[in-house]
């Protein structure tokens, strides 16, 4: 159990090189990676989720939200590759962790979900280039294909929209639709598309079920439907009407670089494309359906704060999307900015601009390279950092907003902000410059000339303010800005310095091992503590300036009392950079190179298990807890500052110091002045707006009432001839009735005997028609009984014709019996005189 939890609060950065790395949840919501977590930002609120990435994860790769925006996959870097899917309704609960078992991946370097959140497919890097389908129902791989080579990496594959079947998978020469089978991945056939090997793909997006657009490298966009290139553009615009030297200008920088188109993004009306740095494109369908035109181009407008106002425009936008309204585009570019335009006020200004749309900071600017110093204050809650990319910017960790924001000609190498937050040290290569801060601009109020300064600490109470050059401290007085010590003695330069809590001492370490302590009133060495083999790096001091903690390159933690090492505590596989000490000197905090934080209680002991907290990408280069002790401010060689909110009542440490933070702002005499003149000038311009105004409203009442007379006039004739009018028509009225009552009573008697010759018709037509209905029966009953007569008189002719057949046939029977017999009487007649015959002869 930690003594205390730090928990990530608020980030200002965003990290570049994730795939998909901007995510549109609904209106209000937006994911985006920063170092282990993926970021919830809510842009109405300003506040933030964090989402945490494996413990081991050593970076996220590619983001995908799923069709109905539930479910969140993230790619993440390791001894094995894996892809977390995260529920987003329940908490960001871990729904599944998807890996390969059978092939040693490290990677996916692009994840998609299919349209029904059935399917997941992650593409494999180098050197397997493999793409795997995943079922979600069972989180196992149900087919596999080879999609890429060493010389063929693969950048994005996707489902399409509606239909869970088709895949795309574009790269480097790479261009494939496949269609998923149970446990298999076919390839479908590419018609009309040359050399495929020698178009570089970047991206793709599905804008209907079966057709997808493709961006190269040379800024081409290809239509695919099913397979069959149906339609071919390119980004770039033709210089047309413009003079001679504008367009040779134009088609220089073409020449001299290509547009690529790096992300596409379709909505409902077309898609919409990067187009080189910088800028993006709107295309929509034509009527036809067919093909589509270049609606609308968008650009990131110059910073004018920045040392070079053309860095912004040569960003190359690297991630796109679009609320689930089409209301909102929002970009992220390679140099981890967040930027976003209106689609709607941007068709508005179709026709009123004619020029393209700009851009504007979906937060705020944020650093774009290694920030190099962080310092905070006591009275206001303010964060000061200094960066790689030239500029100082002033944070405030309460409103979660950028204060301030000024870009330099050189690097500011170290910044500290006055105790009261009203005064900034910037330490440049030749000079220490004094600025204070006013309402939307740095001051410069003294500068200091400091060849070879490395750092400058204020001292706790603002009074003092040390300054590192070389093996030398130098410390002034913040009133009167003399010299009034030099702290000497060191052998090699200050690393880091700290102030005492009281001021009484300054310590400071460096690469020689050796941790010394001074007496700021004396300037005296009032300790040293070395250690040879260890180059300290970081080191805080408990509140009672008793203990130092220190850590250095042996990765291990120090604590040092009376110059004497007490505990050592290992860093186990990570190198500690970085100390924060809590202002009750309770709670360690120790910053790693894998960017997270690990909580110690204090004293040190020999804790069985450290408690880590992811955070940054890179290593932590200081870390600082404020004033307050509610949060921990962090820096990253990421370019990111990450608030971390210290809980410290889970544990029954409690610290509820209420910090009442001044509103005051400084301003110049003279900028007051230009406002006070302002002011009365303007004053002065209300006051003769007013008279001019009163002496309008009079005149003009004046002008009203002459009209109104005239009108009253006017009026009061008008209803004179409206009433006499009125008249004549009642009379007319009444001559009418009298002449419509006339005329209805004949139309009455009119309609009354033609109602009767209706009546009789109707009951003749009846009376015909029951007629007609009677002969129609009596006609039908002759008919059957007729009919039933022919059947009878047939019947009884056929009964009689077949028995007169059968009486023939016995009458012709009983005549050839009567013949047989006579026959046979004749034979028996011969027979027996024959037999008579022989007898007489017998008897002669």
């Amino acid at each position: 159990m930690s003594v205390a939890d730090a928990e990530p609060h608020f980030v200002f950065g965003v990290q570049a090189g994730v795939a998909n790395s901007l995510i549109s949840l609904d209106e209000q919501n937006i994911i985006f990676p920063f170092g282990n977590n993926a970021v919830c930002f809510n842009i109405e609120e300003k506040c933030q989720q964090f989402i945490p990435a494996t413990q081991k994860s050593q970076g996220m790769l590619a983001l995908a939200v799923s069709g109905n925006r539930r479910y969140l996959a993230v790619s993440e870097r390791g001894e094995k590759g894996t892809v977390t899917v995260y529920d987003l309704q329940e908490k960001n609960r871990k729904r599944h962790v998807l890996s390969v078992e059978d092939v040693p991946v490290q990677e996916f370097v692009s994840v998609a979900f299919s349209h029904d959140s059935e399917y997941l497919i992650g593409q494999s890097g180098a050197p397997h280039w493999t793409l795997f389908c995943w079922t979600l129902q069972k989180p196992t791989v149900i087919a596999t294909i080879k999609t890429g080579a060493l010389s063929n990496p693969i950048y994005q594959v996707s489902f399409s929209p509606e239909d869970n079947t088709r895949i795309c998978v574009c790269g480097h020469g790479v261009f494939k639709l496949l269609h998923h089978t149970v446990g298999e991945l076919k390839p479908s056939k590419i018609k009309k598309l040359d050399n495929v090997e020698f178009h570089n793909f970047l991206s793709h997006a599905w804008v209907s079920e079966s057709q997808v657009i493709l961006g190269t490298d040379t800024g081409q966009l290809l239509a695919f439907e099913s397979g069959v290139l149906c339609w071919e553009a390119n980004v770039i615009t033709k210089p047309s009407m413009l003079d001679s030297e504008s367009r040779e200008k134009q088609e220089e920088a073409v020449a001299v670089q290509l547009p690529r188109v790096t992300v596409i993004t379709a909505y409902s009306k077309g898609f919409a494309c990067s187009a080189g740095p910088g800028m993006v494109c709107l295309f929509e369908r034509t009527q036809d359906g067919d093909n589509y035109r270049k609606t609308r181009e968008i650009r990131i407008p110059s910073d004018t704060r920045c040392h070079d106002p053309s860095q912004a425009e040569r960003q190359e936008i690297i991630s796109m999307c679009i609320s689930p309204t089409e209301a909102t585009l929002s970009t992220s570019t390679d140099l981890g900015q967040l930027y976003c335009i209106n689609l709607i006020d941007t068709e508005m200004s179709k026709v009123k601009e004619g020029g393209p749309a700009q851009f504007e900071f979906l937060t705020h600017a944020f650093h774009w390279s290694t920030i190099t110093s962080l310092s905070t204050c006591v009275l206001k809650p303010l964060i000061a950092t200094s960066s790689r990319d030239l500029s100082v910017r002033v944070w405030n960790f309460k409103t979660n907003i950028l204060e301030l924001y000024k870009g330099f000609a050189e690097e500011p190498l170290s910044v500290a902000l006055h105790p009261s937050g009203l005064s900034l040290l910037v330490v440049f290569v030749e000079r220490v410059t004094w600025m204070n801060l006013l309402i939307d601009d740095f001051r410069i109020f003294k500068e200091f000339s400091m060849k070879g300064c490395a750092e400058c600490v204020f001292s706790n109470g603002g009074h003092m303010f040390a300054a590192v050059i070389r093996k030398t401290i130098h410390i002034y007085s913040t009133t009167t800005f003399e010299n009034i010590l030099d702290l000497a003695d060191q052998s090699t330069m200050a690393r880091s310095i700290l102030w005492s809590e009281d001021d009484r001492m300054l310590v400071s370490c460096g690469l020689d091992g050796v941790i010394y302590t001074w007496d700021t009133h004396s300037g005296q060495l009032a300790s040293e503590c070395a250690h040879k083999s260890c180059k300290y790096t970081n080191f805080s001091i408990s509140p009672d300036s008793s203990t130092i903690f220190a850590v250095g390159t042996d990765c291990t933690l120090k604590e040092i009392q009376d110059n004497q090492i007490l505990t050592e505590v290992p860093a186990n596989t990570v190198t500690y950079t970085a100390l924060a000490l809590s202002r009750q000197g309770a709670v360690l905090f120790c910053g790693t190179t894998a960017g997270s934080v690990t909580v110690m209680r204090c004293p040190l002991g020999k804790p069985k298990t450290l408690f880590e907290f992811q955070g940054h990408a890179g290593p932590i280069t200081k870390m600082v807890v404020t004033f307050d002790d509610q949060f921990l401010l962090t820096i990253s060689e990421d370019g990111s500052l990450l608030i971390w909110k210290i809980i410290w009542n889970r544990y029954g440490l409690m610290w509820d110091r209420k910090m009442c933070y001044l509103e005051e702002i400084l301003i110049t005499k003279a900028d007051l002045e230009r406002k006070n003149n302002t002011m009365q000038e303007l004053n002065t311009r209300v006051q003769v707006l007013n008279i001019e105004n009163q002496f309008q409203l009079r005149r003009k009442d004046m002008e009203h009432q002459r009209k109104f007379k005239g009108m009253t006039v006017k009026f009061t004739q008008h209803i004179e001839s409206l009433e006499n009018s009125n008249k004549d028509l009642v009379a007319e009225k009444e001559q009418l009735e009298l002449d419509h009552k006339a005329l209805m009573k004949e139309v009455m008697e009119e309609h009354t005997r033609e109602r009767k010759l209706s009546q009789e018709y109707v009951s003749s037509r009846v009376l015909e028609l029951k007629s007609q209905r009677e002969v129609d029966e009596v006609k039908q009953e002759l008919r059957r009984t007729e009919e039933s007569h022919r059947r009878e008189t047939d019947e009884l002719t056929g009964g009689y014709e077949s028995k007169l057949k059968e009486i023939l046939l016995k009458l012709q029977q009983c005549e050839d019996e009567s013949q047989q017999q006579r026959g046979e009487y004749e034979l028996m007649i011969q027979m027996i005189e024959h037999d008579a015959d022989k007898e007489i002869l017998d008897l002669r």
